[in-house]
């Protein structure tokens, strides 16, 4: 493939950015029959059958130094975050999710500098405080444009952003060793199980009574094929080409994606949600802009 030209790393950007601001859509219909545990763990099960065939495949790349690495970015990168980004999306609409997802880039630096030894320069640590200040204007727009109307729920993502920073960081520095697919169906062979395990200790019997529960169902089957399991082989493929901050900021094009499928569902999109969004990008093309 054309990993190495600048165009085709664009490409699966713009790609991953399609995919994942579906992903918000996808997380709304599956929370209709399931609730936000079950609607993550069976989002984790079908990405982990998905991918089986290859997970065991390349259990003899394992090694015992790499555990740790694997723990970080199957757990840390994708299993929590998936409950996060559920449990977010019960109380905020697709649109909303979308744009705070925009704060990786942001994190990617910070845990960078903080744990990885990144370098960085002035206008990075700028773009850095500028994006924290489009997020705190989103996160406190509830009901208004005061901080005493914080929506809570929106720091599940936040938090969630921090943990995929980790994992792109983790990928880059311990894991470049290993092909994308490699480290993808490794880090599901540990996650897999304990999503499945998780998922038949909940009530599925309600679920089955729950009108087009199949459709819904459909719908996580998606976003656990697609959305995460294939998505994530392109992400840590691109991580061997790039810099993390790079890699991570697809998040950027996704709030578009985001805003589109949130129109088309009917959620409100307000002047202030994209003048802040605007504030995130600004501050994340600081972070990104050459010397």
């Amino acid at each position: 493939m054309y990993w190495e030209k600048r165009w085709f790393q664009y490409a699966v950007l713009l790609l991953l950015a399609f995919v994942w601001g579906s992903s918000f859509i996808l997380m709304k219909i599956g929370l209709k029959s399931f609730s936000d545990q079950q609607a993550a763990a069976i989002r984790i099960v079908f990405a982990s059958l998905a991918i089986l065939p290859y997970s065991i495949k390349h259990l003899k790349y394992l090694r015992k130094k790499d555990l740790k690495s694997f723990f970080i970015v199957g757990f840390i990168g994708s299993f929590f975050p998936a409950f996060l980004f559920m449990k977010a999306q019960t109380r905020i609409d697709s649109a909303m999710a979308g744009m705070l997802n925009s704060l990786t880039p942001i994190f990617t630096l910070l845990v960078g500098l903080l744990f990885y030894k990144m370098k960085f320069n002035w206008k990075q640590v700028s773009g850095l405080g500028i994006g924290l200040i489009g997020a705190l204007g989103l996160i406190s727009s509830g009901e208004g444009i005061s901080f005493s109307n914080v929506n809570s729920y929106a720091f599940f993502i936040v938090l969630a952003t921090v943990f995929y920073a980790t994992s792109v960081n983790e990928v880059k520095t311990n894991l470049t060793h290993l092909s994308g697919l490699q480290i993808t169906s490794l880090m599901f062979f540990f996650t897999g199980p304990v999503a499945l395990v998780y998922l038949l200790t909940t009530d599925l019997q309600v679920v089955v009574g729950k009108p087009q529960w199949q459709l819904h169902l459909l719908a996580l089957a998606l976003l656990g094929t697609i959305g995460t399991a294939a998505a994530l082989v392109l992400l840590n493929s691109l991580i061997h080409k790039v810099t993390p901050i790079m890699a991570s900021s697809v998040t950027y094009i996704i709030p578009i994606f985001a805003i589109f499928w949130g129109v088309v569902d009917g959620e409100k999109i307000t002047l202030f949600h994209l003048l802040c969004m605007g504030i995130i990008l600004l501050g994340v093309f600081m972070i990104n802009r050459k010397k």
